[in-house]
């Protein structure tokens, strides 16, 4: 259990320490475990929703809960994702992106960034409460519920894929997440997303697939302006992939 540990200490604010020092390359032997660790932080944003369903207005509700997602992740991706809209979306070659990325300062890229982001997932969040599940309440948090587990779970997948990608820096924890990242251990990883893809639906196979095809584009984009991935892209992805997956159950088809 010394690997969930890891992972769950990595990804979350809960206070579950491991066991034993960490060593260098610990994260990556523990990179199966991420997708668990994802429908861990689902299953709590997904009784927080239910809480505030009860209690508040949709907007309220939706964001309230985005509040406990950021708070159980402690904002790590949200600041891979200003990070990088600092870095990518400047002018400038690809050492010095890689500096900006270092800065712990943000910039009106990075604010700007962030703010919408937020935005867009909130109203996203609020719009499948409200509209989805032909007017029948228990429908429409079913349906929340599922896209929320969707996202964390799908999302925690996906950056091992880029975990395999060049890296554009030898240090840092995208290295050592990647250092130890085996085949193996994405194939481990993969169960639990494919098996809630399968229970999801078509519209789970539709968002899964928008959400893989935008990991590639990101990644293309990332080793063009950077060298390649780091643990901020990381960050970047883990949050686009889950806002996605919403984006795509909250369309009307």
């Amino acid at each position: 259990m010394h690997s969930l540990r890891i992972a769950i200490s990595f990804l979350t604010t809960l206070a579950l320490r491991p066991d034993g020092e960490i060593r260098r390359g610990d994260l990556g032997r523990a990179a199966a475990w991420f997708p668990t660790v994802g429908l861990l932080i689902g299953v709590l944003t997904a009784a927080a929703l239910t809480l505030f369903h009860f209690l508040f207005a949709p907007l309220l509700c939706a964001a309230l809960t985005i509040a406990v997602w950021v708070f159980l992740t402690g904002a790590l991706h949200l600041d891979g994702l200003a990070d990088c809209c600092d870095a990518l979306f400047v002018s400038a070659p690809p050492q010095r992106r890689l500096e900006i990325l270092r800065d712990p300062r943000r910039g009106a890229f990075g604010l700007t960034g962030l703010v919408l982001f937020l935005i867009l997932k909130t109203a996203a969040l609020a719009s499948l409460i409200e509209t989805e599940g032909n007017g029948l309440w228990f429908a429409s948090l079913a349906n929340a519920i599922t896209a929320i587990l969707l996202a964390t779970v799908f999302a925690r997948w996906m950056v091992l894929f880029a975990a395999r990608q060049p890296l554009a820096r030898q240090d840092g924890l995208g290295a050592d997440l990647a250092m130890q990242l085996t085949p193996r251990s994405l194939l481990l990883a993969g169960l639990l997303p494919v098996l809630w893809i399968a229970v999801t639906g078509v519209r789970g196979v539709i968002a899964a697939a928008a959400a893989a095809l935008l990991v590639l584009i990101i990644v293309r984009f990332a080793r063009t302006q950077l060298g390649g991935v780091t643990g901020d892209v990381f960050g970047l992805l883990i949050e686009l992939v889950e806002l996605t997956v919403l984006l795509v159950f909250c369309a009307r088809f």
